[in-house]
């Protein structure tokens, strides 16, 4: 087989990774047609949405493995204290 070809099927999508991407775009699209046509404000979430999530994600899975009988010790304060 030549290099291009193979090349090539390497950088073709799957019919699933095109589903997706078009997904994707299909939302940016709304979100651009939001803040163009209705003035609707965007903000950009960014890292405290993920600080805020991370958080959220420790305290659930500490609560279920205390469920399971662990015991789990948490270092900081601020984790135990928002279960």
């Amino acid at each position: 087989m030549a290099l291009a070809t193979l090349a090539d099927r390497r950088l073709r999508a799957t019919p699933e990774q095109l589903r997706d991407i078009g997904a994707i775009a299909h939302r940016l699209c709304r979100l651009i047609w939001l803040v163009l046509h209705q003035g609707v404000r965007y903000d950009e979430r960014g890292p405290a949405v993920s600080k805020r999530s991370n958080q959220k994600r420790t305290t659930r899975m500490i609560r279920e493995l205390r469920a399971l009988g662990y015991r789990v010790e948490v270092p900081n304060f601020q984790t135990v204290t928002s279960m």
